[in-house]
């Protein structure tokens, strides 16, 4: 069995991974920390677990006690804990943080998707999980990349539920807000740029896809739903004579988890489950690209666990085998 430390236990993130672990064939959940709920029963703060465990919530580290921590923390606590807490060599990290998503010589973190870095998350001891919009934009431009076909400018809208924000309400995430609402943010400067372009570049060296050559002109919106992301991205070839669909279908023949579909997409296919869908509309020298996830499990703990299986050398969909609902 794998031993599993939850840091962060009590907010979206946390009661989601409890959700999965309790139900994993092959996990233990060895504690589940929150300073603020210490003490309490996980249920008490994540009421869908009632009758699925009787975990209650700790302020200790008992970090002996497990073979992988996942650290639910909000950026850039993830680098402050560490350096105030050793953590045993023997135990690996999955880090739901973007604190070390960016490659760095300062730190060993595999950037975890699966997708395009599988024989390395299979050897890492840390892994930087990535964010929930990068997923979704990424798995929708990767075969593009890797074909070498970004030259241009791309256009990028996508629009998340509430949960993305977190469980901690503000003045755009409560309700009465949120309810029959719509809105953009941090357009065109949205944090997980960053490590969308670095994983473009890795497929494309050049042209460079960043600001100074071909842009990702990205703009994310506030939805009126709980969960999931529903992202377009607008492509320009300078040839029409490619199939891309086909390009898709091959790059992800082999993935677990993300597939192409031949028909449109709705944002229902997905929520609940683990997997990201994708699918072409195009245009003779423009492509439609429209990728849709769950942004809290293919764009967070369920991509966690799943690098967690591909660390331990077990099966890759163990405790992900998810279904969306039809209604």
């Amino acid at each position: 069995m794998i031993r599993v430390g939850i840091l962060g236990a009590a907010g979206y993130t946390g009661g989601e991974l409890i959700r999965l672990l309790v139900h994993h064939p092959q996990v233990e959940i060895a504690f589940a920390n929150s300073e603020s709920n210490a003490g309490n029963a996980v249920t008490q703060v994540h009421e869908g677990l009632y009758g699925d465990t009787d975990l209650a919530f700790t302020a200790d580290l008992p970090f002996d006690q497990a073979d992988v921590l996942f650290f639910c923390f909000g950026h850039g606590k993830s680098r402050q804990f560490l350096a105030e807490h050793h953590i045993p060599d023997h135990v690996r990290i999955v880090d739901l943080a973007q604190d070390f998503r960016i490659a760095s010589p300062e730190h060993d973190y595999v950037y975890g998707l699966p997708e395009i870095h599988r024989p390395q998350i299979c050897t890492a001891r840390h892994i930087a999980n990535p964010g929930c919009f990068a997923t979704a934009i990424q798995l929708g431009l990767l075969p593009l990349a890797k074909a070498g076909l970004l030259t241009h400018d791309v256009s990028v809208n996508a629009i998340t539920g509430s949960t993305g924000a977190g469980q901690k309400p503000t003045a755009s995430t409560h309700f009465s807000w949120r309810d029959s609402n719509i809105s953009t943010y941090k357009v065109f400067t949205h944090q997980h740029l960053a490590e969308i372009e670095q994983s473009l570049n890795e497929l494309q060296p050049a042209p460079h896809v960043g600001k100074d050559d071909v842009a990702i002109d990205f703009v994310p919106c506030r939805g009126d739903f709980p969960r999931g992301i529903f992202c377009t991205e607008i492509v320009r070839l300078d040839r029409s004579d490619i199939d891309v669909a086909a390009l898709y279908r091959d790059f992800y023949r082999d993935a677990a988890f993300t597939h192409y579909v031949d028909t449109p997409l709705d944002l229902k296919q997905v929520v609940n489950t683990n997997k990201c869908l994708l699918h072409i509309d195009q245009f003779d020298h423009k492509v439609v690209v429209t990728s849709i996830i769950d942004n809290l499990l293919k764009g967070a703990v369920g991509q966690a666990v799943q690098n967690m299986n591909l660390m331990f050398g077990i099966d890759e969909k163990a405790g992900l085998r998810l279904k969306a609902s039809a209604f």
